[in-house]
This record gives structure tokens, sequence and C-alpha cells, in this order.
């Protein structure tokens, strides 16, 4: 945890956000596996930790708005616990970690609420995703389950997203321990690219190393020669000399936030001149949007950075043709990039994304585009110092895409359609690495997982 006092602050900041009422944040509980008893690792809510920071199953925090006082509801293990679990300390013991003075029984949580909407107060709290929150903020409440939706606060939802969106000196430092625990799984998974390797080993490798530096990996891990398949967590084929291996993954450090790196290596340890070619202009891209990042600038212009480097290196090589800057607005380039340059990063891989990814990623300054491949676009508001983003731009040859739009004739003035035909065995390219917005630009998160041609090549020899 960090100190109490980090989160008192981060509570007391909160508040200042919002106009009265109560604030409902509850933890998360034991998830079960295949029977109760055996249960998933335990993950605790985001927002809960950020506010409470406890990482134990069946707490429920309150914020009291009007009277700057704080609750957690939970309750203390029974000698049945003890004997399968040891020792654990109490409610109140671990509510001092976060500044929390007073504890209550979660027996005790019905009253208190009822209370609440008995003096008609009003009660703030944020959509849940798992059954369990939903079934007991419904009958906390007296909500029909099915449209506890329609009762979020929106308040709540704005205050959070702006403190959580700006990242303090700690927590990017959680950041980057979650970066250099994916620089060991990365370098671990070019060493392992060879010819006849199957694609499950690799990733058994990459996700054991997450769990033996910290926690489990931030996100199921992407990692396939058919790269052109987005998130593709098909782990079964075995890797073939000529295909490229597309690894997208992270960990996650053990006060919850999270790495998510991508890196693209040709099976064997060595670029074909076509693989090079390809590989060079999604890095480019990757290169030019991260010069483009500063602060007050749109992480939308950022992604057309990238685009254009894509759609102009892919003129180069005859597959795109026309004026660069009009194929781009047109969304021609999305044949080879259907999707956005980045989003948030934080505590969830896609932060926040559980309070809707419109509210995280746009304001009311900028919307998301109703464009193919744009309107995939995460995050386009304008960056601040303390946000931190991805950059992970791609090229990818989709066979039935490609088949869709030349059978629609689509964009034939900026598309060469018989030099892409050419490439419809060559999979997909990501480069991706995590980004924090400085006060005077950026910087790249981590220890350098080797992402150029040479320092990729030399690393697969290794």
């Amino acid at each position: 945890m960090f100190t109490p006092e980090t989160y008192t602050n981060r509570r007391n900041a909160l508040r200042k956000e919002m106009k009265s009422g109560l604030i409902l944040m509850p933890g998360n509980t034991e998830a079960a596996y295949n029977y109760p008893a055996n249960t998933y690792g335990f993950r605790q809510d985001s927002n809960f930790s950020y506010f409470f920071g406890l990482d134990h199953p069946d707490f429920f925090g309150v914020m009291d708005i009007d009277n700057g006082v704080d609750y957690i509801f939970g309750n203390d293990v029974d000698m049945d616990d003890i004997i399968w679990m040891g020792h654990q300390p109490s409610v109140s013991q671990q509510a001092e970690g976060c500044g929390v003075k007073n504890t209550a029984p979660s027996s005790e949580l019905s009253e208190f609420i009822g209370n609440a909407i008995r003096n008609k107060r009003t009660l703030h709290f944020v959509p849940s995703y798992r059954g369990e929150t939903i079934l007991l903020l419904s009958h906390l409440l007296g909500l029909n389950p099915l449209r506890l939706k329609d009762y979020v606060s929106k308040e709540l939802i704005k205050g959070i997203v702006k403190l959580r969106s700006v990242k303090s000196e700690a927590e990017v430092a959680e950041i980057e321990k979650a970066v250099d625990v994916a620089y060991i799984m990365f370098t671990t998974g070019m060493k392992m690219a060879k010819a006849g390797v199957k694609e499950q080993e690799i990733v058994g490798a990459m996700e054991g190393i997450s769990i033996a530096h910290g926690r489990p990996v931030s996100f199921p891990i992407i990692l396939s020669i058919n790269g052109q398949i987005l998130h593709n967590h098909h782990h079964g084929n075995f890797l073939k000399e000529g295909r490229m291996l597309v690894m997208d993954g992270g960990s996650e450090s053990s006060l919850l936030y999270a790495s998510d790196i991508t890196r693209t290596v040709p099976v064997g340890g060595k670029f074909s001149q076509r693989q090079k070619e390809i590989y060079e202009i999604v890095l480019n891209a990757n290169l030019k949007s991260i010069a483009a990042t500063a602060p007050g600038t749109l992480y939308r212009d950022c992604h057309y950075v990238a685009c254009e480097t894509i759609a102009s290196g892919l003129k180069d090589l005859g597959l795109m043709k026309g004026d660069v800057k009009q194929a781009v607005a047109a969304g021609a380039h999305a044949l080879f990039l259907p999707h956005g340059l980045g989003h948030m990063l934080g505590m969830d891989v896609h932060d926040m994304e559980g309070l809707g990814q419109i509210n995280v990623g746009y304001d009311e300054e900028i919307q998301p585009s109703d464009q193919f491949g744009t309107a995939y676009l995460r995050m386009g508001r304008r960056l601040q110092p303390g946000f931190v983003v991805t950059n992970e731009p791609g090229i990818y040859f989709i066979p039935e895409l490609i088949d869709l739009w030349k059978s629609e004739k689509k964009f034939t003035e900026f598309i060469n359609y018989d030099k892409v035909d050419e490439y419809r065995d060559f999979g997909g390219i990501r480069i991706e690495d995590d980004i924090l917005v400085t006060e005077h630009g950026c910087r790249v998160l981590g220890k350098p997982i080797p992402k150029t041609v040479a320092d990729v090549e030399t690393t697969m020899g290794m």
C-alpha cells in the first residue's frame, strides 16, 4: 500500500469534486473458478483500491461528502478462517492503513444505507461489472438489478476520471515496475521464437515471469503468428520460418498498476527484406507519434501522425497511392490500421474503462469519430502532464477485409489492390510502448524493450 495520507488525500480530493451525499464504493468478492471453494486469484476493484488501498475481499467503502467521514464495512475473521488462513489483522487494523477510523461489520451496512435513503441523502455509485456487486447494490438500494445502470452517478464518474487520469510520481513508479517485468517477459519471448516452438510454450513462460516477479499478467496475453487478428488468444500454432510473431502482454504490479507492451519479431531471429520494410514503417509511426505526444496536444492528432506515417510508407512500397493526407482523411489507411493509436493506462490496462470509455478518452471538447478504424480510437482528448497512454500503431493484412473492400471497389484511388494481394499471407505487425506525458513532452516508461531491427535481431540471437 501507499501511505495512509495518500488514500486520505485521494478521498478528500474526490469530495471536492462532489456536491453532497454518500459515495458507495464496494470492493470485490472472491470469484469462483468452478465451485465455491476453488476461486480465481483475488483481484480488488480498481476504484476501491485507488481510494482505500485494501487488498481484501468483501469490504465496502463509504465516503460521506458532507461530513468528511469515511467508513469501511467488513467482517473480522473467525476461528474457522484462522485454521485455514492463519492469523489475519482485524478490519479496524487494516483500515488504519488507509487512514479510515470508522469500521463496522458487514451486517450493519444495510441499515446504514437504509437510514441514508430515509433521510433522502444522495447516493453515488459507478457502474458495476461483476454480478455479485450488481446484486448487492440492488439489494441495498431497493432497485431492479437490470435498471441499476440507470442510476449511476455521472458526477462521481467525472470526479474519479479527473483524479485517476493524472498519475503521481509514486503511481508512475508502479507502472515502471510493471514495464520492467514486461522487459523480462518480452526478451524471453523473443529468444524462444524459433521454428517448431508452440505459441503456448511462449505464453506460459511469459505468464510465469509475471507471476514470479509480482502478480499475474495485466490481461490475457495476445500472441500469434496470425497477427492480422488483433486480439488473438489462440495459442495452438507452431512457429514457422517466414512468419512474424506478434506478442502483446503486460504485467501487474503488487499495487495493481499495469504495463501493456507489444513487440513483433521474425520467427528464427532474422527479418526478411519484405518483413523489414513493413516493420520499419510501423516503427517510424511509433517514433513519430511519440515525438508528437506533449501536453496540450489532442491524442487524436498523434493518432493521425501515425496514420499518415503508415500511409506514406505504404505508398513508397506501392501498396497505397495518391495524396497521403487525403487518403487518411477519407479513412483509406484503415485497411491496414483498423484501430486507434492507444488508450489510457493505469490500474486497469484500459484505464477506467469500466466507467465508460467515452468518459475516459473523450470530453466536451472532442467526441469519437464514426469513421471505420478511427472509431476504435479509445483516447482522443487533450493530453495533460501525468497522463499515461499506450502508443501502439500497426500494419495488418486481413484477407477478409481486403476481399470486402476490393469487391466494393472501395478507395481504389488510394489503394493498389493488386500489390496488396501479394501480402495476403503476411499477418500483422504492432509495436507498443507505455508513455508518460511530462511538463514539456513525454517519455517512454521502463527499461527499453528492444524494438529496432538491429536490437531485435541481436536479442533473438542471444
